[in-house]
């Protein structure tokens, strides 16, 4: 699939009509306006030839989201070139780089053009232990293994990136070769690195004036400043799971109102118990089964009086599903910890923290829902009541919200108790919740609860095995998919995963809603039979949180 781009206006466009129209069982007759032939024309030892793609009949058809995507992120000089078969050639910013070193390989059969400003940059952000830093020593490494064997004849002709066995790079990597200077506004400083890079942009358009040439930069203000010159520029948008966080899975499914009478034919029933608690089963066909995934929740609340119904989908064969009913935890006998569930969600996602078959769970929602309160709940739960877990780990990211105050005094977990304020609030409305058990007996409970919790880095974790533990992992849209998958790769034989966020508050530098490491999960995971995912919905911290989430 072609590279979701942002629009951009490049100096020349053709308007609609300009394009020849397909004919059924005729040829597409070229255009007058544009000199393909001074595609032909350019040296093969000046810069990359452009090479004509495949027949359009043979591509895949787009899905209605991709068609969406495209008409409206990418650019109009790519646009132009998907309509002439035209091999684009993208020129990357360094910070396309850094955030993501296997973007050399992601560009299909384009090809991708390096100034000489970014390889200086890389070669000044490889020093150090960060994420960035290592992003750009991998990059080098890229590089270098391409290059290595090629001959200096080669490197001018481009150099084939399906080289180190990425099938789907068809494209060539050029490097600058000899000074290119195009002209500039004299307002902009010369001797700036971003200048730099739109300078030789320009030149390759002059040099090149038959071949869509367009920039690939993270950099918003990168991008502004190449649209204000009539230069092509797009964001790199291949390391996003969704391109719309709306589409991203819920875990809940609203059934039709007939849906019973659509799918009851032929239902089955039974009862079992589980978990010490009787639930029932239906296995039912129909329309919608092929619709509905492993783990996902259902439910159909009548509006003409009828009882509702809960249900969680527990297996799917063809179009034949088996609904298992929820236990509801909203009811004071079903209590976790002394806590009960106030909404649906919350409801839901108590089944899923109290299910020992689910290994990991996802907790999406904005601030105040429940997250961190209903996950501490199950915890402690399975932890002190029914020992099923030895011990509880939190862990976060630690990114501040304002300016940093500077280093931390005393040890690893004394480091990261400031970090862990929303788990002190929580422990604190979980304590008081037991009426009966007196001043002392609370702070008695306190300490116990105190040995069981064990709060970690994340800095630390890379080697380790967690056995029989209840992970909570706190903030979790700051993380990148890389930190994620090390994380969630920890578990070992009994552990439980727990991530709670909101991707609505993301503080990581070039982490977006799409890109983040909690939307990777939730899209991976989904249908696996030992995961889940819920997105809270209704605030539960007070009338004055909700007030203000809604107007402020």
């Amino acid at each position: 699939m072609p590279l979701p781009k942002l629009p951009a206006k490049p100096a020349s466009l053709l308007s609609p009509k300009d394009y020849p129209k397909l004919e059924k069982g005729k040829p597409a007759k070229p255009l007058a306006l544009v000199e393909t032939p001074a595609i032909q024309a350019v040296p093969a030892t000046k810069a990359p030839v452009a090479r004509s793609k495949a027949p359009a009949a043979e591509k895949p058809r787009a899905t209605p989201q991709q068609k969406s995507v495209d008409t409206r992120i990418k650019s109009a000089a790519s646009r132009a070139g998907d309509k002439l078969g035209v091999t684009k050639l993208f020129v990357l910013d360094t910070n396309v780089l850094m955030h993501d070193p296997t973007s050399l390989f992601r560009f299909e059969e384009h090809d991708v053009y390096l100034p000489m400003v970014t390889l200086e940059e890389l070669d000044n952000h490889k020093k150090g232990m960060s994420e960035v830093a290592r992003n750009a020593r991998q990059v080098s490494r890229y590089l270098d293994a391409l290059v290595s064997g090629t001959s200096e004849h080669e490197i001018e002709h481009g150099i084939p990136l399906a080289k180190l066995g990425n099938k789907d790079a068809k494209g060539c990597l050029f490097f600058q070769t000899k000074l290119q200077g195009g002209e500039l506004p004299e307002s902009l400083p010369i001797g700036k690195g971003d200048n730099q890079i739109l300078a030789v942009i320009r030149a390759l358009e002059a040099e090149y004036p038959a071949r869509p040439i367009v920039l690939v930069s993270k950099d918003i203000n990168m991008r502004i400043k190449a649209r204000a010159l009539g230069l092509p520029a797009e964001e790199y948008f291949n390391d996003h799971v969704l391109e719309d966080t709306d589409l991203l899975y819920s875990g809940v499914m609203q059934l039709p109102d007939d849906f019973w009478s659509k799918h009851a034919k032929g239902m089955e029933s039974w009862q079992e118990n589980k978990q010490g608690a009787s639930a029932t089963f239906y296995r039912l066909t129909g329309p919608l089964v092929p619709s509905m995934l492993v783990n996902q929740f259902v439910f159909l609340e009548p509006k003409n009086g009828e009882a509702s119904f809960y249900g969680q989908v527990k297996q799917i064969n063809g179009k034949t599903a088996v609904i298992q009913t929820l236990r509801d935890y909203g009811h004071a006998k079903n209590n976790v910890w002394g806590i009960t569930a106030r909404n649906r969600e919350q409801n839901y996602a108590l089944n899923l923290l109290m299910n020992p078959e689910c290994d990991f769970v996802t907790l999406l929602g904005q601030a105040g829902t429940g997250k961190t309160l209903l996950a501490l709940a199950a915890g402690l739960a399975q932890v002190l009541e029914t020992k099923l877990y030895n011990e509880i780990i939190v862990t976060r990211v630690t990114v501040p919200v304002g300016e940093d105050i500077g280093f931390l005094p005393g040890t690893e977990e004394e480091k990261m108790s400031p970090w862990m304020g929303a788990f002190d609030d929580n422990l604190e409305v979980l304590n008081k919740s037991d009426s009966d058990a007196g001043e002392w007996g609370r702070a008695a409970t306190q300490d116990l609860i105190r040995s069981r919790i064990k709060i970690k880095s994340l800095n630390f974790m890379r080697g380790r095995t967690f056995v029989n533990k209840f992970l909570i992992i706190d903030e979790a849209q700051n993380l990148t998919p890389k930190q994620m998958k090390t994380l969630v790769t920890r578990a070992g034989p009994g552990t439980k995963i727990i991530c709670l966020g909101n991707i609505a508050q993301i503080d990581t530098p070039y982490l977006t809603e799409g890109s983040s490491g909690l939307t990777y999960v939730v899209d991976r995971f989904k249908g696996w039979q030992h995961g889940g995912h819920i997105t809270l919905a209704r605030g539960e911290r007070s009338r004055l949180a909700d007030f203000a989430s809604d107007v402020l």
